[in-house]
């Protein structure tokens, strides 16, 4: 009998039968573990799934665009690039680091606690908030023109204090209910609250007694009757962020030639954005003239001069 006749024959098969079934079997019980393991292996994999949305849900909510238009998440890329540039202007990269962290968590404690929102892009708002010390103004008075809620100027105040220094504030604004720029819609701000001066007291008392001791001008900045209110000083610190078209800003620079203290910091908020070519128009043809200062560089949207 050859070979394959005896593999068929129904003696062979009787007598294969029991090894054919334990392989069988044990076919079948690595199938059903292998479908066990990749049933397994696919609720974790929900489970997971299901937690990292819960966390996303969670981040969304503190940092997410809800309540102020956009988001403060940070991504590398843009926040490697803030510290470049802070490092640059202030000669320090490490100091640059520090004081850029410290901003972020700032802004999140601000906008977390206080009535409305900061304006403006994360790593705007921290480029300004890190620089500013890190560049050793003159003297303590600050002067911001447009403040819309004040959370910058409280953020700032607790900057200038981790630097050891004691900020003096004084705020220009029309409070006008909304936020005014020429050539935009009068529309609600995303946080839903009003531009009030009530708002601003708000928020920087939040910086503790130097908030609560800042002066706050209602007015317009070109308004002679409001600049002759807050001109009786020389500030070490000036942040133009009031009127963003080109003739604004013009004017704004010309009363900042006046009341900037010797080696003052000029901080021009947008430079650079598309939106608002009229900044870096007003800039430029300032810097061509007669003037004080000296242009230092920027970070993120903000440039930043220095008054001879």
């Amino acid at each position: 009998m050859n070979s394959r006749a005896l593999l068929t024959s129904s003696v062979s098969r009787r007598l294969l039968r029991p090894v054919a079934d334990l392989i069988d079997q044990r076919i079948d019980r690595r199938l059903r573990a292998a479908v066990a393991a990749d049933a397994a292996g696919r609720e974790e994999l929900r489970e997971t799934a299901e937690a990292v949305k819960r966390q996303q849900l969670t981040l969304d909510l503190l940092l997410g665009p809800a309540g102020r238009g956009l988001s403060r998440i940070v991504s590398p890329g843009p926040l490697n690039r803030l510290h470049a540039e802070v490092g640059e202007l202030a000669g320090d990269r490490d100091a640059a680091v520090r004081n850029v962290a410290a901003a972020y968590r700032l802004l999140v404690a601000l906008e977390s606690l206080g009535a409305g929102r900061v304006a403006g892009g994360t790593m705007n708002i921290c480029g300004k908030l890190g620089t500013i010390p890190l560049l050793d103004p003159p003297n303590d008075e600050i002067l911001e023109i447009g403040t819309l809620y004040g959370m910058f100027s409280a953020g700032l105040i607790r900057m200038m204090e981790r630097d050891g220094r004691s900020p003096s504030v004084t705020i220009v604004d029309p409070f006008a209910g909304v936020q005014l720029q020429p050539g935009t819609p009068r529309r609600s701000d995303p946080s839903g609250t009003p531009v009030d001066e009530d708002a601003v007291r708000t928020n920087l008392a939040l910086a503790g007694p130097a908030g609560v001791a800042a002066r706050v001008q209602r007015g317009f900045s070109e308004d002679p009757a409001t600049r002759a209110a807050v001109s009786d000083r020389r500030y070490g610190v000036i942040v133009v962020d009031g009127d963003h078209s080109a003739e604004g800003v013009a004017k704004d620079l010309e009363w900042a030639e006046e009341i900037a203290a010797p080696g003052g910091i000029v901080v021009l908020d947008d430079f650079g954005d598309p939106k608002w070519p009229g900044i870096e128009e007003a800039l430029d043809k300032h810097l061509t003239g007669d003037t004080r200062f000296t242009y230092l560089g920027k970070a993120s949207l903000s440039a930043f001069l220095r008054a001879s």
